[in-house]
């Protein structure tokens, strides 16, 4: 189910003869003196290129003059951008497709979260822990035991605990289910690169996601207030066999400070992965200024478990510094159906339907508010 790029690059040549008015950004990496025009108050924005800037591969940024340099990073796949308004303010190989790990948790909060209200209480079966990979995260859910539908968001954002998304899913309708619905979530934000076997994350044959799709996933799970109560949360307890509980830690060591990694000031936290097919994965957000950036980095070549975290680190540090001193590359709305409701209805319809949009009209937009 994924879609090729020659149909994204034919989507947006529609979405730029269609709105007439973007201009063609200059490649990678060079300055662009070009005008910005105004967009919030206080805040300068450029003209947002096409999307098929990012369809180019490589490291895409364009600095105006005194923008601090890009910063050395390791990973296949990585992203900046600004969450708010959605501009990409630099990126390297935002499309590539890879194996996400547990950061496609993120798209299976945004599709079934908001369909259970946290305070539901549930009685664990066998049948639901049935299938969980092996070696997989773990939060400790029990057959037989009754847990609120909090505590198992809980353990799936610090713990990253399959066991919890396992039983939220067959709350959900069941696994397959559960997939086809989170990629119609995923095309619905226009986020086309996702192709969703496990909603877990697991390895699985075809799974894969990309830079650009998670940073869409994180920037809207942020517009959700419980997703966001979840994913910035460091320590939580959780129910144990009788009756006590114990404390489980959020994994994301920028959020705790776990393994000597520093905490990132201003982290909203979002969510962390690992496996031995897709190395490390992150999204990451943070809040200074006024101004909240959302990160992507996907399996650094270089150092240890924990260079995932120093590369984002390095990345938000580099966003923040280079506020108002470069253009966009792109936007995290660039490839959004034209109407959202239309083709999530439409999808509904049939599991085996084609994307939304894939026949239709796309639009390019350098931002939307609120979702």
């Amino acid at each position: 189910m994924e879609i090729g790029l020659r149909f994204r690059a034919v989507a947006s040549v529609c979405a730029l003869c269609a709105a007439g008015v973007l201009a063609l950004a200059p490649p990678a990496a060079a300055a662009d003196p070009a005008p910005a025009r105004p967009s919030a108050p206080g805040r300068q924005k450029a003209t947002v290129p096409p999307p098929d800037l990012l369809e180019k591969g490589g490291t895409q940024v364009r600095l105006r003059a005194g923008a601090p340099a890009l910063p050395e990073v390791s990973a296949l796949s990585w992203l900046v951008a600004d969450a708010d308004t959605g501009e990409v303010l630099a990126a390297h190989d935002a499309h590539r497709r890879l194996p996400p790990a547990s950061t496609l948790k993120t798209l299976f909060a945004l599709t079934v979260l908001p369909a259970f209200p946290a305070g539901v209480r549930h009685t664990v079966s066998a049948r639901e822990l049935a299938g969980i990979g092996e070696g997989s995260s773990l939060v400790g859910v029990v057959e037989g035991h009754t847990y609120r539908v909090a505590d198992l968001w809980y353990g799936v954002f610090l713990n990253s605990g399959n066991d919890a998304v396992r039983v939220l899913a067959a709350l959900n309708g069941g696994w397959e289910h559960t997939a086809r619905q989170m990629e119609r979530k995923a095309r619905s934000l226009g986020a086309l690169d996702t192709t969703v076997v496990s909603p877990d994350g697991y390895d699985a044959e075809g799974q894969v996601s990309s830079a650009y799709d998670l940073a869409v996933f994180g920037r809207a799970g942020l517009r959700d207030p419980d997703f966001t109560r979840y994913c910035s949360t460091a320590y939580a307890s959780f129910p144990g066999h009788d009756g006590t509980t114990y404390r489980i830690a959020n994994t994301n060591r920028l959020l705790t400070g776990a393994d000597g990694v520093e905490p990132y000031p201003g982290l909203l936290g979002i969510k962390n992965g690992y496996t031995s097919k897709a190395g490390n994965t992150l999204i990451a957000a943070a809040r200074r200024g006024g101004r909240t950036l959302v990160v992507t980095v996907m399996n650094p070549q270089k150092g240890n478990g924990l260079t995932v975290y120093e590369e984002a680190r390095k990345l938000l540090d580099w966003g923040f510094e280079a506020a108002g001193h470069v253009d966009p590359v792109g936007s995290l709305d660039a490839l959004r159906p034209v109407s959202h409701a239309g083709a999530e209805a439409s999808a509904a319809k049939s599991p085996t339907a084609p994307p939304p949009g894939r026949t239709g009209r796309w639009e390019a937009r350098s931002r939307v508010r609120s979702g």
